[in-house]
């Protein structure tokens, strides 16, 4: 299972790319394993949208699903 995740702002400079291919099977995971894997990720707030749309509990993720971590922003 292949899913796409993107990265934006201060994720990307901790993760260090911000376009790379993952493997979970939902929301929860894919956020645990990036923790693990990039443990500066533990304390930032970040919102997660699957396929375009903001998700605020777990979601299954499917093959070929686009997974965009969102760092905090404001308008102005």
């Amino acid at each position: 299972m292949a899913i796409k995740l993107l990265t934006f702002g201060q994720i990307t400079e901790i993760i260090g790319q911000s376009e790379s291919a993952v493997n979970a099977l939902d929301s929860d995971a894919l956020k645990a394993q990036l923790i693990r894997q990039f443990p500066g990720l533990k304390d930032l707030h970040f919102a997660i949208a699957v396929n375009k749309k903001l998700i605020s509990k777990n979601t299954d993720l499917k093959d070929g699903d686009t997974v965009a971590l969102l760092p905090p922003f404001s308008g102005g």
